[in-house]
């Protein structure tokens, strides 16, 4: 017998238990990333009602610590450029086209779209991860562009994520 068939022997026994771990290690990560989804998409609704709630009762009506929370007071952090694309289409009432998701971010976060020589690109290439991660969803408007919309339920089964209709 050969040095090779006797090492897999000698671990043949242990290929069922690595093959049972694998499986739960996979099972529990698939879990988590489902949980993660569906935290962020709450997050998302609870951030829409409240920047509701500022905008009819005006933001005095908050502490500071909420205000940080919501992005609305400013702090030393930076926000990321994901960051930034998911809080602007959390924030809004009705679905984005990249342009309108690129002209938002410009007025709120003017110095982060200076490091992207094309914005629009940019902002394309993390609408369509959020709509990977279940965080949103791509739609077609009127005039059949598509736009982008915050997922506050969570996709049903089977549902791709994009929709012929606004």
């Amino acid at each position: 017998m050969d040095e090779t068939n006797l090492t897999l022997d000698r671990f043949s026994g242990n290929g069922a238990h690595v093959q049972e771990v694998l499986r739960a290690a996979q099972s529990e990560l698939h879990a988590l990333l489902r949980q993660k989804a569906e935290t962020i998409r709450r997050i998302g609704s609870i951030k829409q009602t409240l920047a509701g709630l500022a905008n009819l009762f005006g933001e005095s009506v908050f502490d500071d610590e909420l205000l940080l929370l919501l992005d609305r007071k400013a702090s030393s952090r930076k926000p990321g450029f994901t960051r930034a694309c998911r809080q602007v289409l959390m924030e809004s009432p009705s679905p984005m086209c990249a342009r309108e998701v690129v002209n938002s971010l410009s007025r709120r976060f003017p110095d982060l779209l200076q490091r992207h020589r094309e914005p629009s690109a940019s902002v394309t290439t993390v609408l369509n991860r959020l709509v990977q991660y279940q965080e949103a969803r791509a739609l077609l408007d009127d005039r059949g562009r598509r736009a982008w919309q915050w997922i506050t339920q969570p996709p049903t089964e089977g549902h791709t994520g994009v929709s012929a209709t606004a």
